[in-house]
Formats: C-alpha cells, sequence, structure tokens
C-alpha cells in the first residue's frame, strides 16, 4: 500500500529528471522483442511526453507481464511528472498488482519500485518522506557491494535523489557528497551513464552556486554544455544546463547575458510540454527582465509564469489532499487500534510513522519575536542574526542529546505527551528549511502531509510553542525569509513589491504589507530604503 505514495519544488526546489537508464537493466531482465519497444517509449519521453504516454500505454495494455507493466508504468509516470501533471503521475503508480503476483517480482524490480516511490515522493514535495525511503533503502552495506549493472544504475539514481533532497534543506556539503557516490556507481559508458554523470555535474554546480563558488561552478557548466552539444540531440538536458548558466549571470547581475542562455535553453523545449520545466524559465525571465527595467517583457513573463504556477500548484495540491486522506485513514486506524491493545499500537505507530510519514529529523528551531509596537532595522536584523545561530546550534547538537530531551513522557492521556511535542516542533524545525510555506496555497492538510502530523497535533503545538494560529506561523516564516533574502541579495532591492508579495506567497500587495509591517515595525518600502542607505553608508 505505501508504494501508492509518492514533490517536490516547491518553485526553487529542484527538478527532478526522470529515469535515464532502462536499456540497461532491461537487457537480461526481458526479451529483446520488449526491450526494443521500452527503449522506444524512453526515447520518446525525451522526444514529447505526451506522445510517450500514448506509445507507453498501448504497450501496457497488450503486456501480461507484471514485471513489464511496473516498466511501462514508471515511464508514463515520469513522462506525467514532465508534463507537471502529478496527480496522474501518482495515480499510475497506484494502479498495483495482485498480491499473490506481486510476491514473485524479482529483487531488482522491487528495488526499483521503492526508487520509484522516492520518486513520487519528492515530485510533490514531500522530501522528508524522500529521504527517509532512500535511507532505508541504502543502509545495508552488503546491498551497496553489488556489481550488477542494472542495481547500480538504480543506486546511481537514489544517491541522485538524495542529494536534491540535502539540496533543498540547504546541506550543501552531504549534497555534494551523495553526488559523488552516485557517479562512482556509474562504471557503464553507454548514453543512460553519460547523461546521469550530466545531471550529476549540473546539479553540483548549482550547488555551488547557492555555496557563492560562482567561477568554479561556471567551469563545470561551461564544460558540461560543450559535451552535450558535442553528442547532440539532447534537448532536456541542454535546457537544464543553459537554465543553470543563467543564474550564475544572474548572479554576477550580467543580466543581458543571463536572458541570453535562457534563451538558448528555451528554445530546446519551447515547443514540448515540459511545463515541470518552463516554470522555471519564466520566473528567471521576469526576474532578469525586472532587473533590467524592460516593464513590458517582466510583465509578459510574469504572467506567464504566474498562469503555469497556478494550474501546476493546484495538481500538486490534488496530489497531496490524495496523501492526507490516505495518512488520515491511516491515523483513524491507529487511534482505533489503541484502544484495544496501547502497546501493540504504540508498535505499529513507529511502524506507520517509518513507512508511510517518515518525516525528516530535527533542525532549525525558531522562536521570533511578536512584538506590534515599531520597531528599529537595526532590532529586526539581530533578531535575524540570533535565529541563524539558533538553527547552527541545534543543527551541531548530536542525536543522543536530542534523542535525551525527548525522553520524558506527560502521563495525562487526555492531552499531547511532552515527548510527542518535542518530536513534533523538531520535525517542524526541518520542515521550515525547505521554504515550502512560500507556497500561496499552503494549508495546515497540506503543512500536515508534508510533516506527516496529524492536523489536530499541528495546531495544538503551534498555537502552545509558537504563540500565534497557523496563518500567523506561516506569515512570519514568509516574511522572515523575504526580509532575509532583501538583506543579503541585492537583486531583490530592485523587485517591485508586489513581486515580493507574490514570491513570498501572499494573496495581494496588501496583505503583504500589512504583515509585514506588523513582524518587522517597517513597511517592506521603509525597510528596503533603510537596507539602500546602509550600504551607501
Amino acid at each position: 500500500m505505501i508504494r501508492i505514495l509518492k514533490e517536490i519544488l516547491k518553485r526553487n526546489r529542484p527538478i527532478l529528471f526522470f529515469v535515464l537508464w532502462w536499456p540497461a537493466f532491461i537487457l537480461g531482465q526481458a526479451n529483446p522483442d520488449f526491450s526494443i519497444l521500452t527503449d522506444k517509449a524512453f526515447q520518446k519521453l525525451y522526444q514529447n511526453p505526451e506522445e510517450c504516454i500514448s506509445y507507453s500505454q498501448s504497450l501496457l495494455m497488450s503486456d501480461k507481464n507484471i514485471e513489464h507493466k511496473v516498466i511501462l508504468r514508471n515511464i508514463i509516470s515520469q513522462a506525467y511528472a514532465l508534463q507537471g501533471n502529478y496527480i496522474q503521475s501518482v495515480s499510475i503508480s497506484n494502479q498495483k498488482e495482485d498480491n499473490d503476483k506481486k510476491e514473485g517480482l524479482s529483487s531488482f524490480i522491487q528495488l526499483f519500485d521503492d526508487y520509484n516511490l522516492a520518486d513520487q515522493y519528492q515530485n510533490l514535495g514531500l522530501y522528508g518522506q524522500s529521504k527517509k525511503i532512500i535511507t532505508d533503502i541504502l543502509k545495508d552495506p552488503e546491498l551497496l557491494k553489488s556489481r550488477n549493472t542494472k542495481e547500480r544504475m538504480v543506486f546511481a539514481k537514489l544517491f541522485q535523489l538524495q542529494a536534491i533532497n540535502s539540496g533543498i534543506t540547504r546541506n550543501y556539503d552531504t549534497a555534494l557528497l551523495n553526488l559523488d557516490k552516485s557517479d562512482g556507481c556509474l562504471t557503464g559508458t553507454n548514453d543512460e551513464n553519460r547523461i546521469i554523470k550530466w545531471e550529476n555535474i549540473i546539479f553540483r554546480s548549482s550547488f555551488l552556486l547557492r555555496q557563492n563558488k560562482l567561477e568554479e561552478s561556471k567551469i563545470l557548466l561551461d564544460g558540461v554544455i560543450e559535451e552535450i552539444e558535442k553528442h547532440g540531440n539532447n534537448a532536456f538536458v541542454s535546457a537544464f544546463a543553459y537554465e543553470s548558466l543563467s543564474r550564475y549571470f544572474f548572479l554576477k547581475e550580467d543580466y543581458t547575458s543571463a536572458v541570453k542562455n535562457l534563451d538558448k535553453g528555451f528554445s530546446e523545449i519551447e515547443k514540448l510540454p515540459y511545463n515541470d520545466l518552463k516554470i522555471i524559465f519564466y520566473d528567471l525571465y521576469s526576474r532578469n527582465y525586472l532587473a533590467l527595467n524592460n516593464d513590458e517583457k517582466y510583465y509578459y513573463y510574469n504572467n506567464l509564469y504566474t498562469d503555469l504556477k497556478a494550474k501546476l500548484d493546484s495538481n500538486k495540491k490534488e496530489g497531496i489532499q490524495y496523501v492526507v486522506k490516505l495518512l488520515e485513514t491511516y491515523h483513524k486506524k491507529s487511534i482505533e487500534f489503541e484502544r484495544q491493545n496501547k502497546l501493540r499500537q504504540f508498535k505499529i505507530t513507529v511502524v506507520m510513522s517509518l513507512i508511510l510519514i517518515a518525516a525528516a529529523v530535527a533542525y532549525f528551531f525558531n522562536e521570533s519575536g511578536r512584538s506590534k509596537d515599531l520597531k528599529k532595522q537595526i532590532d529586526f536584523f539581530e533578531k535575524l542574526k540570533k535565529k541563524k545561530e539558533s538553527v547552527l546550534a541545534h543543527a551541531n547538537r548530536p542525536k543522543e542529546k536530542i534523542e535525551k530531551e525527548i525522553k520524558t513522557p506527560d502521563r495525562d492521556p487526555s492531552k499531547i505527551s511532552k515527548e510527542k511535542e518535542e518530536e513534533i516542533l523538531l520535525k517542524l524545525e526541518e520542515w521550515e528549511l525547505s521554504d515550502n510555506y512560500l507556497n500561496k496555497n499552503m494549508s495546515l492538510a497540506i503543512l500536515s502531509a508534508q510533516t506527516g502530523i496529524n492536523t489536530k497535533y499541528l495546531s495544538e503545538v503551534i498555537n502552545n510553542n509558537k504563540g500565534k494560529n497557523f496563518n500567523g506561523y506561516i506569515n512570519e516564516l514568509r516574511i522572515n525569509h523575504i526580509a532575509h533574502l532583501l538583506k543579503t541579495d541585492a537583486a531583490y532591492l530592485n523587485y517591485k513589491v508586489s513581486y515580493l508579495a507574490e514570491y513570498s506567497g501572499f494573496s495581494s500587495h496588501g496583505a503583504f504589507t500589512n504583515v509585514f509591517k506588523s513582524i518587522t515595525g517597517m513597511s517592506p518600502h521603509t525597510y528596503i530604503q533603510e537596507i539602500i542607505k546602509n550600504k551607501k553608508s
């Protein structure tokens, strides 16, 4: 049942670039005829997702082999994800075979199916769950010693997924280490190995950009773009590389060069339905034209971005709601089971948490000031500084110490236990690192799905520990985030307040301004002017 669940991106989250290695594992897993058919389906995945879906579904209807169906459904699922149709991507993965037949699947296909589950979680933005699944798969040292080429290709993709998950929480050193492990699993010389290596280079350059290692990142991007163009017929990966290179020029404040690289990348996919990648191009176009004071093109691309984002967010929300309903079903069953046998319920809850919820570990505890009085800008900067120090302090705490701090349970059965409350707070800390609160559609139900915490417990813990209700909690995270960007990234000082409001997830300019002033003690305009004055002095 667990395999029916599968984010991702948050908008700034990195895109997961589908499975690139079908022919490598199909040889020896299926007969030559099926290998040829799936190889053709795989090629269509890069040429046009819609054609890939139609072609693969025709194969799925005529093929009775259970393992073939697992492979074909993964191709179709990936094609839907590339279109930004997340609910269909999840739905096709939910179509499972009879249990007696599933038990006969090879160990490789079961490993591959677990990878597909982690992939689906990441597509929905459930990065903590994706990370937990991958950790469980890779914790067996004997399994990692496998010399089977097909399995090593799966390991390469799992480590790549884990690198993306680490990047989402800004743990870039761990992300780069996982990319090293992914490269270490790529021992072949075929096209699939080559493309995965290209992806790893692009992801690596992206993480280096975020560490402000700009020139080191550009050297990698220049090299991989040369390799991609040399081999040709790699439109999707080529667009991915040029998009990353445009970010380099954006950070260098060379907006003209950034636009030129966006043009090169977008020309590769302009007539193809890769909506999950196109939305990133629209966002980058609007940012660069805003910096260039080209209002006409800014509004054009910003409208394209806003329209497509609304469509994709709605589809992703449906996928997450599907997960929420499933989690709520399991939660109700767990409560009923507790009435019958508390000890057994505890064990089942632990198992369900590991398998279904798999919410991530502790990181980032913050208590922001709630004063509504006017404050000086320096006071707010000091608050942000203390918050960063608090994050680092929590990140450096030994795991044993964290576990020791939450050992004392509350014996009152009518209230949430102290142990459970601390556990929920730790999960919220890690969730805050993902920037998912910037999603305009963020709700208590979605937060429940992304953290694996029951909505009732979430509401109670937020009210009791954050000193505000859910909306106040989310709004403060948003304002702290945008205030930090305005202080640390000069490009944001050029943006209009309406764009900052949209970026932060607020429904209107007015709502953003009111909340910003209530938290920082000044309007967004005043805040920006103060920063500019300080930079000039």
